[in-house]
């Protein structure tokens, strides 16, 4: 897909299933943003997706379901409704094909893996760690050029290619100097989403409108103003696992915040390049209500 058009096509096609994908998108909505037929779109879509474009909303559907399941209390048929679906009995039959369990087993597993987490850091040499701290914080709207990586989230090589596409484009671009803000925008939930799936933003923060097309697959968005829960992890970014994992199993006891569904951001203090893996310092910015 070399033709800019197409390009284009493709990144309108996306913004739209993200933005849509909750609502009933017909072939028409379809055909309409992506100037295709649907035949067409569908199979460069599976081509570059490894999943047709059905498949595509019906996981997402069911992998932001899961996230309700995980980090809210709302009643299971409030989440199917939330979700896109109508009949309760055909969200508990798609979900349980997703992820082999039906949605009041897979909430009742998220609530016993956070007590065992609790447990085990309760129990660990690092049992005095004080509960996490954090600041409530509101962005302001930021206006960001990125580029997506879908993958694993522990394959931190693959992660740092993104990265060097990203840089090398912003810097032939001249968008880089010493104020530039670089962040990433984590946008599946790696317990949730199989590891293909996962995607990742590798942006950087755009303080005045660009004055040049922006070219293949990177792309421009807004974040709409929000107001986030501040953390500050302190380590490699391999181990901004473990502090996700103990800001989580912390979070209904001694955060105690309402999650926001919208995906989290983490904020580079420093560069690697010139850091020691273990004074790399991380803002990660978890969206509350």
């Amino acid at each position: 897909m070399g033709n800019p058009t197409q390009l284009d096509r493709y990144k309108s096609l996306l913004d739209f299933l993200d933005e849509k994908f909750k609502e009933d998108i017909t072939i028409k909505d379809i055909e309409d943003v992506s100037f295709y037929s649907y035949r067409n779109i569908n199979r460069i879509f599976a081509a570059l997706h490894h999943e047709t474009i059905g498949k595509y909303i019906k996981r997402i559907k069911l992998e932001k379901a899961a996230q309700y399941l995980k980090y809210s209390d709302n009643t299971i048929s409030d989440i199917a409704f939330e979700v896109g679906y109508s009949d309760i009995a055909a969200f508990s039959k798609a979900f349980k094909n997703q992820f082999n369990c039906a949605p009041s087993q897979f909430r009742e597993t998220q609530e016993l893996k956070q007590q065992i987490i609790q447990k085990a850091i309760a129990s660990s040499k690092n049992k005095q760690k004080p509960s996490p701290t954090f600041e409530v914080e509101e962005l302001p709207r930021l206006e960001i050029l990125y580029t997506t990586y879908q993958g694993s989230f522990e394959d931190i090589k693959a992660i740092k290619q993104v990265w060097e596409q990203l840089m090398k484009y912003a810097f032939k671009n001249k968008l880089i100097d010493d104020d530039s803000i670089f962040l990433a925008e984590i946008l599946d939930d790696n317990e949730i989403t199989d590891q293909v799936h996962c995607r990742y933003n590798a942006g950087i923060v755009i303080e005045t409108p660009l004055k040049f097309e922006v070219e293949g697959l990177f792309r421009t968005k807004t974040i709409a103003s929000q107001k986030y829960a501040k953390f500050l992890h302190k380590g490699s970014h391999e181990d901004s696992l473990i502090t996700y994992d103990y800001i989580y199993s912390n979070w209904m006891t001694n955060v105690a915040l309402e999650l926001e569904d919208k995906p989290t951001l983490e904020f580079f203090l420093n560069d690697e390049e010139d850091t020691p893996p273990d004074e790399l310092l991380t803002e990660i910015y978890i969206p509350i209500q």
